[in-house]
């Protein structure tokens, strides 16, 4: 990650000071020697044997070193400062008082002064966001130590994220606040400690009560000592080695979490929902960390989230699966035959709740993998495998034990269908392949629901196609269902944007339905496909529509 850890500290003698921060070098880019002209490598590594490179030397005059305290100072000028690297990638991670580089210097001291002056957040303590083109864009966390000399018993410090790219950083707010609330959690309870030890040796509070207070000589009325180092109030004796190794993981882990990938075109709605999934799953572990201490409220709140997320679909990978297991579409519909298999689509392109019952949670969870391939991501809302049953507004894919009984509305409804498993009992034992589904379960299908699946949907029908022509590979087939589903999406978003933004009457809606190719035979599937497929559309598409409509009709009202 090309950023930059600080830790920031305000001095009551000297204000705002830097005094702990981390870097990210990364490895020079190879390039062609010039004659006479040295190797940057070589370069670099001889200034690493000089103190690794770590020396500021706009901060080595005589008149800075003076002018700081013991609370200013972190590490001497003659420590080396620590070096991390990273074999993978050949990164190292440099940790001193500042920054090797003067450009940096002076980035990270204007963040320093900001943060802990005029960019805070209303108490004082917690995260904020603030900075600019030219100097950068902060992450800051302002907070309190416990001292019992200081002023109010109490420091405050900050740790700040400076980095150039400003989506990056917004991206990884959830990410940088929870681990970062980890390392300030942890400095403030070792200092709580001390400062209790100290207040039972000595209660400072009566001390300054019964002392006369003088305003000229109030720094230094506290044991001369009105600057304490932050060693000094944790009794952490490698606490900047710990400092050092937690900002170290936290800029290459902040680094890899977040890729870019090159996408042609627009991204499709299956990549924002899962996009949103994963900063909504960010921010509720955020949200629990911030609601540790919160007592029996945070407890039952975890509960019911950690709950919630059982509920989202588990996208297991088939090769990690143990025993036999359905590998694809085609193989599915050459084990269960081609009526029932078209039955069982019909249910899930319809958005009804499909139920396997059986013993083997592998085989129940590779189908599982199988048949999502056919619904947009923000349609799928899985339990892979249950002691009990769970409606269907829970989830749509839901894997049952063998002994679970289904409820009778459940049985008699015709928008569920049931796939109990049963395994074949063999007279003999015989080497049977995992491949050979057939000569180890038994697949029984069944629902109460008595429509015709042999008119429509239109996609149904495309898919199976697909599937019964074996000149077609397995990949191909999987690559002519991406294409078919962004078919279908799209025309979901024209309905969408139509009937439910626009607001339109059903005789304009007809209109459109027939313009979308979705009438004629099997077109009430067709049309119920469409609208259990809404749901799938991203919360970004759905507020980039309303959005629109909302601008459009302020613009014709003026």
């Amino acid at each position: 990650m090309n950023a930059l850890v600080a830790l920031c500290h305000f001095c009551e003698l000297h204000g705002p000071r830097t005094l702990f921060c981390t870097e990210a070098v990364h490895p020079p880019s190879p390039s062609p020697a010039q004659p006479g002209s040295a190797i940057p490598g070589d370069r670099d590594r001889e200034g690493d044997r000089e103190g690794e490179g770590l020396t500021m030397r706009a901060n080595s005059s005589a008149t800075q070193r003076a002018d700081m305290c013991e609370g200013c100072r972190s590490l001497p000028a003659s420590h080396p400062g620590f070096v991390s690297v990273d074999s993978e990638t050949g990164i190292r991670y440099l940790s001193h008082q500042h920054p090797r580089q003067p450009q940096l210097f002076s980035v990270v001291r204007q963040a320093c002064v900001r943060s802990l002056s005029c960019e805070v957040c209303p108490g004082r303590e917690g995260p904020i966001f603030f900075g600019d083109e030219q100097h950068g864009f902060v992450f800051s966390h302002t907070f309190f130590i416990k001292d019992s000399l200081a002023r109010g018993f109490q420091r405050w410090y900050s740790i700040v994220v400076v980095a150039m790219d400003r989506i990056y950083l917004i991206n990884s707010w959830p990410f940088l606040l929870r681990h970062l609330r980890l390392t300030i959690q942890s400095l403030q309870n070792t200092a709580l400690k001390v400062f209790d030890s100290e207040q039972c040796v000595c209660p400072q509070r009566a001390v300054r009560m019964n002392s006369a207070f003088s305003p000229a000589v109030f720094p230094h009325q506290r044991s001369g000592n009105a600057a304490r180092s932050l060693t000094s109030l944790t009794q952490h004796q490698n606490l900047w080695a710990s400092l050092h190794s937690s900002f170290s993981w936290l800029l290459k882990a902040c680094g890899s979490r977040l890729t870019e990938k090159l996408l042609e075109g627009a991204p499709t709605e299956d990549t924002l929902v899962l996009i949103e999934r994963q900063t909504e799953q960010e921010e509720e572990m955020s949200g629990w960390d911030g609601a540790e201490g919160g007592g029996s409220n945070s407890q039952s709140s975890q509960s019911e989230n950690a709950q919630a997320k059982d509920f989202q679909f588990d996208d297991g990978r088939q090769e990690d699966l143990i025993g036999p297991k359905f590998k694809s579409l085609r193989h599915l519909r050459q084990v269960l035959g081609t009526t029932d298999f078209r039955q069982l689509t019909w249910h899930v392109l319809m958005g009804n709740q499909v139920i396997w019952r059986g013993a083997d949670p592998g085989l129940i969870q590779s189908a599982f993998n199988v048949l999502k391939a056919l619904l947009p991501v923000g349609c799928v809302r899985a339990v892979p495998y249950s002691p009990q049953y769970e409606e269907a507004y829970r989830c749509n894919f839901l894997g049952l034990s063998p002994d679970v009984p289904i409820p009778a509305h459940v049985s008699s409804s015709e928008f569920s269908v049931l796939v109990d498993v049963l395994n074949v009992e063999r007279g003999c034992v015989i080497p049977v392949s995992d491949d050979d589904l057939l000569s180890l379960y038994q697949f029984n299908i069944s629902s109460a629901n008595t429509q015709p699946t042999d008119k429509g949907p239109t996609l149904l029908n495309k898919i199976e196609v697909a599937l019964s022509n074996e000149n077609l590979s397995v990949e191909v087939v999987s690559l002519c269902l991406l294409c078919l589903k962004e078919e279908w999406m799209n025309k979901v978003k024209v309905l969408f944007k139509f009937s439910k933004v626009d607001g339109r009457g059903k005789e304009d809606t007809q209109k459109v339905l027939a313009l979308l190719g979705a009438t004629g035979p099997g077109e009430e599937d067709n049309v119920r496909l469409l609208k259990f497929w809404m749901t799938g559309l991203s919360k970004l598409y759905k507020s980039h529509l309303m959005t629109a409509v909302r601008g459009g009709e302020r613009t014709l009202s003026q």
